[in-house]
């Protein structure tokens, strides 16, 4: 097939990722063109160059406009607007099979245009005004949309969801996130260092039950990092950077429990199922899709409960590591991911939504 993957533009498709979504889109085009598909990635001109790039913008938008100050302005939505509505027209002229977007953007959602090019849409996000009344008027027999979670579908359609949408969990390439059985006894966090990922929370819980913890991320939000997380970092918490995914996956194989702290519906947490893939149990907020994800490879305490989460790590910990490498491989492969991606692609080139069920 010859495959638009459509990315949103906020941050480059290149490691270090800055987060699951750009992990999950890098991940997309690099495991259709190891299948023999033709992989145009419509992303920021400076993602990856081992890409064939159709750039829907020269460079990343918060390059030009940083997210904390910008969210929402008026400039910003005229700059990925303009980008946008460019890239889609040459995705319709481009004689493409199928579009795969992952943008977040209202534009390739349109009916006129999903109905020139068969298309699926991956939502990475709980439902927001900006988007909502865009999706829930998109699906047709030509569109279909994705979850990665059946919470996540329900918080977007809490009715119930039309035909056209079904849940497609992220896949992890496994041989990217060695297994290994002789963890540490220390504890590791990797995410986006922001309020809602809550790694302050996790740093606390780890002082708390006296277990070492490593914090792994692009130090999204400087202020919240010098007011929330920097005051507790010391000898039993450290910061370990911002690293590309076979460093993390090194460090995560040296170490004994992954702590999820989701601070908001998290749609799936891909994070987490990236370090169970290396064989490490799991101590969670029980918040959005983290036991749908996790499930019996972790233990669960209550969202923003320190004290919960602290005797949670201890739990977590005497987990046997074959339980999350094991569910890691029954549910989450990268294989299956892409079986199920153009088994949807076929669905929406044949135009019959029943296909995908």
């Amino acid at each position: 097939m010859r495959i638009a993957v459509l990315a949103h533009v906020r941050q480059r498709i290149a490691e270090p990722f800055a987060g699951g979504m750009e992990a999950h889109c890098w991940q997309l085009a690099a495991g259709l063109q190891d299948r023999g598909h033709d992989v145009v990635l419509f992303a920021s001109g400076d993602s990856d160059p081992r890409f064939a790039i159709d750039p829907v913008l020269p460079e990343h938008y918060e390059r030009t406009f940083p997210w904390a100050e910008h969210r929402g302005s008026a400039p910003l939505i005229a700059h990925l607007d303009h980008g946008y509505a460019a890239a889609c027209d040459r995705i319709a002229a481009g004689g493409f099979d199928v579009v795969h977007n992952n943008s977040l953007h209202r534009f390739p959602l349109e009916q006129r245009r999903t109905a020139m090019v068969p298309t699926v849409t991956s939502l990475h996000v709980p439902p927001y005004d900006a988007l909502h009344w865009f999706v829930s008027q998109s699906p047709s027999p030509r569109h279909h949309l994705t979850v990665t979670s059946a919470r996540q579908r329900e918080a977007w359609w809490p009715a119930g969801a039309p035909a056209e949408v079904s849940i497609l969990h992220n896949g992890i390439d496994a041989e990217r996130w060695p297994y290994r059985t002789d963890g540490n006894g220390d504890a590791v966090w990797c995410g986006r260092i922001t309020p809602n990922k809550g790694p302050h929370l996790a740093a606390r819980a780890a002082r708390a039950a006296g277990i070492r913890l490593t914090l792994f991320g692009a130090i999204e939000d400087p202020d919240y990092w010098s007011a929330e997380v920097e005051p507790l970092i010391a000898d039993t918490v450290v910061y370990g950077g911002h690293l590309g995914a076979a460093a993390l996956a090194d460090e995560l194989g040296r170490a004994s429990l992954f702590v999820f702290t989701p601070c908001w519906d998290e749609p799936f947490g891909l994070v987490a199922a990236e370090a169970m893939a290396c064989g490490l149990p799991v101590a969670a907020f029980d918040l959005g899709a983290a036991r749908e994800v996790v499930g019996e490879a972790g233990r669960f305490a209550p969202p923003g409960d320190v004290e919960g989460l602290a005797a949670t790590m201890r739990e977590a910990m005497a987990i046997d590591p074959t339980v999350p490498r094991d569910r890691v491989m029954r549910l989450f492969t990268r294989e299956r991911w892409l079986d199920r991606c153009e088994a949807l692609y076929r669905t929406v080139m044949a135009g019959d939504a029943r296909l995908a069920a």
